[in-house]
């Protein structure tokens, strides 16, 4: 089981009580930049040390599992692509580590945004892990669970997809509202909201080790 969380605006407190409260111990950060011009207290190294107090474990692999890619031919037209992105080396590397990373620790992919299905956690990584046969399971805003089939049969319905489809198969289905919704979300290139840097220094990304 990997489950996923966003830190929206949670204080440092509540976000690791939630944490805490379905027993996760170790959080890989799926940011691209792993800082928050609005919320300090999820800064990398604020974040690393707050979780270490509450014993948790932090590794950052938004260098390859990211929403955002330094690949020009990631984007089209602006929007970055999350079928390239999820064909590229880089991102089976960094899923790789997150999937060992999950056999030693009860892990949650974190991200910004407090919706799991507007966020790239969801529609790329938690989706791709689920093809795998991988059981995801989102962590909601007040603390609730919801399963990853929930969540895709949420997306299904705000496109009114819900319904059987005499033509297609489900997966083609689910494959139709997931290309939807990334290109509502995805990030694009000077998009004032999506295309937000908040700070993109990137450091090099941590290892998965006796201590992780």
């Amino acid at each position: 089981m990997i489950y996923t969380i966003g830190h929206s605006t949670h204080s440092i407190e509540n976000f690791t009580k939630l944490l805490k409260s379905r027993g996760i111990t170790a959080i890989a950060d799926v940011r691209s930049a792993p800082y928050s011009r609005f919320q300090p207290q999820f800064n990398r190294e604020l974040l690393t040390k707050s979780l270490k107090d509450s014993g948790i474990e932090y590794v950052f692999v938004g260098d390859s599992i990211g929403g955002r890619s330094s690949n020009e031919d990631d984007y089209e037209n602006g929007r970055v692509v999350y079928s390239r992105l999820k064909n590229s080396d880089n991102f089976e590397n960094g899923l790789q580590r997150v999937i060992v990373g999950s056999e030693k620790y009860q892990l949650a992919l974190m991200c910004s945004e407090k919706e799991p299905i507007e966020c790239h956690r969801t529609l790329l990584v938690g989706q791709t892990l689920f093809e795998r046969g991988i059981p995801v399971t989102h962590i909601l805003g007040d603390g609730t669970l919801e399963n990853h089939d929930d969540a895709i049969h949420r997306l299904l319905k705000i496109f009114k997809l819900d319904e059987p489809d005499l033509f297609r198969t489900n997966e083609e289905v689910i494959s139709e509202a997931l290309l939807r919704q990334e290109q509502k979300v995805a990030f694009t290139l000077g998009d004032p909201v999506k295309g937000r840097l908040d700070t993109v220094q990137l450091g090099e990304s941590e290892e998965w080790t006796e201590s992780i």
